[in-house]
């Protein structure tokens, strides 16, 4: 298999969901499951390969659809491997109708160290056509037309990890529980693949349907469309404050809950202290405010009676849609994709979806202040981020104010991180977070 690890090794570094963008794969091909041929004789074939190039290694779900002759999508073509032309499975019917029908129950899968089985909330479905959608930079996404025309969103996860993903199991609470502010979950596909350590096996999620929001439009699109041309959002930020606050109640009625514990703030300020370490060494002004931001956080660990459940976990306007029929809905509740699964499924406190959403408005305005000539819409954000949070208050109460000093240390720590990320990625951008930490220290002495 010495040919075919190659080759999609050499692939894989151009494709956006591979992570560790900075050096080259070191793939092992650990296993794979073939689904039933295709009746124009085309291959279907799931390819599990660990990547030890990151100092823990990753393990990839690559799809593969093998056929004789260039009979696929061009844009899709892999290469060719042992006498057949191999392209990207989400690009082709062939491999898109296994997965449809693995959750209807009418296909199967042949593997020896791999496997998969699909399981499906509702009637069965069957594909009629699909279309790969592009610019997603984790995993990869397929609008699939139904027999009846009904439109579904296939998602296939890249990076798969050991565990029940939330992705899945939030959008199956929520889809059972009756809920209208997420796409209704249709059915998921679990595997089985050796673990990359050789110590036994893992098993988790490989792929998800669920209902496509047709004319829904992207809420960062529309929120930096308005911002440019000087449109009020108020009434959409309070709408998408009052929506978050209904989200969370959804969530802890079908998902469970717990106080927070000595422990619980242990962790969390664990991780706010790492994350501010690694900004104050890399970038010294962050160095030079380390002690007036640990206070920040100190003081937040003295919050009182906080209920802790599941939250979206990385919310932000790219993970929320409008549609005219159904108002604000949330995606994507995989969390950030490189954390181990068992930590994205903790319970947490909700105010942590809510200061990543007002982190999202700021980047509104630090993008807009960017463009050549620079647009200055920092008053537009500002009244977001209030009405936002006047819309959380108005279904949440008095969580925001009983809290706030919980919600500033988390808007500082999101603000804090992006510090890194974006003086290792973007220097350009670093401007936006460091005048959120400011901001947030200013406002805290005045």
């Amino acid at each position: 298999m010495t040919e075919l690890t190659e080759l999609v090794g050499s692939w894989m570094r151009l494709q956006r969901w591979y992570s560790t963008k900075s050096v080259e794969p070191r793939l092992r091909l650990l296993a794979s499951f073939e689904a039933e041929p295709a009746p124009d004789g085309a291959r279907a074939i799931t390819h599990f390969f660990a990547d030890d190039a990151p100092r823990l290694p990753r393990v990839y779900q690559v799809p593969v659809v093998a056929r004789v002759g260039r009979e696929g999508d061009p844009a899709a073509y892999i290469g060719e491997a042992g006498g057949r032309q191999l392209y990207d499975g989400p690009a082709d019917e062939a491999y898109v109708s296994s997965l449809v029908e693995l959750i209807a129950g009418i296909g199967r899968t042949e593997g020896g160290a791999a496997s998969a089985r699909g399981h499906r909330i509702g009637d069965p479905l069957t594909l009629h056509s699909s279309r790969r959608l592009t610019g997603e930079q984790s995993n990869t996404s397929i609008v699939g037309e139904l027999d009846d025309g009904t439109l579904v969103l296939i998602k296939v996860f890249r990076v798969v990890q050991d565990g029940a993903n939330p992705d899945v199991s939030t959008l199956a609470a929520l889809t059972t529980g009756g809920s209208r502010r997420t796409p209704e979950l249709h059915g998921w596909v679990s595997g089985s693949w050796p673990r990359p350590d050789g110590l036994g096996r893992a098993s988790g999620e490989l792929a998800l349907v669920q209902s496509f929001l047709t004319g829904a439009e992207d809420g960062w699109e529309l929120a930096v469309s308005a911002a440019e041309r000087g449109e009020d959002f108020q009434e959409r930020a309070f709408a998408l404050g009052a929506g978050t606050a209904e989200l969370h109640t959804q969530l802890a009625a079908v998902l469970p809950t717990k106080p927070a514990m000595r422990e619980d703030v242990a962790l969390a300020l664990d991780g706010m202290f790492q994350r501010l370490t690694i900004a104050s060494t890399e970038v010294p002004v962050i160095a030079a405010s380390r002690a007036e931001i640990a206070a920040v956080y100190e003081l937040a660990a003295q919050s009182q009676n906080l209920l802790l459940q599941r939250i979206h976990g990385d919310l932000h306007l790219g993970q929320v849609l409008f549609s005219a029929e159904r108002g604000w809905q949330f995606i994507d509740f995989e969390g950030e994709p490189l954390r181990p699964l068992a930590e994205r499924a903790l319970p947490d406190a909700p105010l942590r979806d809510v200061a990543g959403m007002l982190r999202s408005f700021d980047y509104v305005a630090g993008s807009l202040a960017r463009r050549d000539p620079p647009i200055e819409v920092s008053a537009w954000a500002a009244r977001a981020r209030q009405s936002y949070l006047d819309g959380y208050a108005a279904v949440a109460g008095s969580a925001v104010a009983d809290h706030a000093a919980l919600l500033d240390a988390f808007e500082l720590d999101k603000a804090v991180y992006e510090v890194t990320y974006e003086s290792r990625h973007r220097p350009s951008w670093l401007p936006i977070p460091l005048a959120a930490v400011n901001r947030l220290l200013s406002a805290r002495v005045s």
